[in-house]
């Protein structure tokens, strides 16, 4: 979906790791929760309190998710979910534009 229709923006940011990943949150129509979002290169860590499907539009990135053992290269576009109350890691390489749906 390229945009949202009959959407809420919230003004205040999400900030994360002293600015380097940002966010907005944006509360859609039938209840549900999006945040659009960009990560500057950097080595993060987030943790999941519901399931995230995170979809990347575009961006270099690797994605460690929970019990891989190997790192995803995410080049341009793709999506990768993580389960609820899980950790994954990001090894950003250049600037990052994403979306997230918590589930």
């Amino acid at each position: 979906m390229a945009q949202f229709q009959n959407a809420t923006v919230v003004k205040e940011a999400n900030v994360y790791f002293n600015g380097n990943v940002t966010s907005r949150t944006v509360l859609l129509e039938d209840g549900s929760k999006v945040t659009l979002g960009i990560m500057l290169p950097g080595t993060y860590e987030f943790g999941t309190d519901t399931k995230e499907v995170m979809e990347i539009l575009s961006g270099d990135l690797k994605v460690l998710l929970p019990d891989a053992k190997d790192w995803t290269h995410i080049q341009g576009q793709g999506t990768f979910s993580v389960p609820a109350q899980r950790t994954f890691k990001l090894e950003v390489r250049s600037v990052t534009d994403y979306c997230c749906s918590y589930q």
